[in-house]
């Protein structure tokens, strides 16, 4: 398959970070064009929204949307309908009925949706998963705690409606945890809500699997020094722990070997994968998980955060 011609909208520090570098150095696209009213990319046509892009930029066969979740839909429909292969960033959508409403547009059009889940692709949590098969499990325990500040600097919108809150980072753990175990669903949550705020700052979930097995979620984002990305899961074989969001992984106390961080890497193959075979992949499980912590959780008002 010739590289694929993709533009990027949304230039933010996860663009650049992440995105901008993987698309270079990949043999599967070419990066063509930068959507962002407020920033630009040395050497690569840029364009102030989508709509432009794809005007200026006709022969363009791929779009990443980087923006946040509350105005991806618009972007992600305007896309599928000009015949753009569509990559989401994650969350995939502020409601679960658009993300939907998506995935229909894209069978449509032809063309391949994919709702990307980064920390899927940590280096730990295959081996995890693969580990984890066949065996039975006594009961998990998340902890995915870090400092707002330190990662959404003076970014609002997180703590608008569709924002999310503290399930911006939240949601990562969900996404391995709806990837390496059984189905689960929830059964008690709490949600703690700035008083000042629309979107919670910290949240505990419990919830068990079909079998009975206990599955708790606490997340946090007032945490400061060091950070918490564990996902500890307790079989009748011993523990298995994910540190670091998935890039360590422990079976009992020993260190397991795995490749170094490629995320985003892993990513973009499963999209050109999916584009050269004609598939979308669009998995809103960790999203459902959010969705019912919101629709059955128990809102309780805390102190006003300011950031």
């Amino acid at each position: 398959m010739m590289a694929v011609r993709i533009g990027l909208v949304g230039l933010g520090k996860i663009a650049r970070d992440q995105h901008v570098p993987v698309l270079n150095a990949s043999p599967d696209f070419t990066l063509t064009a930068i959507a962002s009213r407020n920033a630009a990319l040395e050497g690569t046509a840029h364009f102030a929204t989508l709509e432009a892009m794809l005007e200026g930029q006709p022969d363009l066969e791929a779009v990443a949307l980087c923006q946040p979740p509350q105005v991806r839909f618009e972007a992600a429909k305007a896309a599928l309908r000009a015949g753009k292969h569509v990559f989401l960033e994650k969350p995939p959508g502020a409601t679960l009925s658009e993300v939907k409403l998506l995935a229909d547009i894209a069978r449509a059009a032809g063309v391949t949706l994919f709702a990307s889940w980064h920390s899927r692709y940590a280096p730990g949590v295959e081996p995890a998963r693969v580990w984890l098969a066949g065996r039975r499990l006594r009961g998990v325990t998340i902890h995915w705690k870090e400092d707002v500040r330190h990662w959404h600097p003076g970014q609002d919108w997180i703590w608008e409606p569709g924002g999310m809150g503290v399930f911006d980072p939240g949601i990562n753990a969900l996404s391995i945890a709806t990837h390496i175990l059984p189905p689960f669903f929830l059964r008690d949550a709490v949600l703690e809500v700035p008083s000042n705020r629309a979107a919670p700052i910290a949240a505990t979930l419990d919830a068990v699997t079909e079998e009975g097995v206990p599955v708790r979620a606490e997340f946090d984002w007032r945490q400061t020094g060091p950070q918490s990305w564990t996902i500890l899961i307790e079989t009748e074989d011993g523990p298995v722990r994910l540190e670091k969001g998935g890039a360590e992984l422990y079976i009992g106390d020993v260190a397991q070997p795995l490749p170094p961080e490629a995320e985003y890497r892993g990513l973009y193959d499963r999209f050109a994968a999916l584009i050269a075979a004609g598939e979308s992949d669009v998995d809103v499980a960790p999203l459902r998980q959010v969705a019912d912590a919101y629709l059955s959780g128990r809102r309780v008002s805390v102190d006003p955060f300011e950031a």
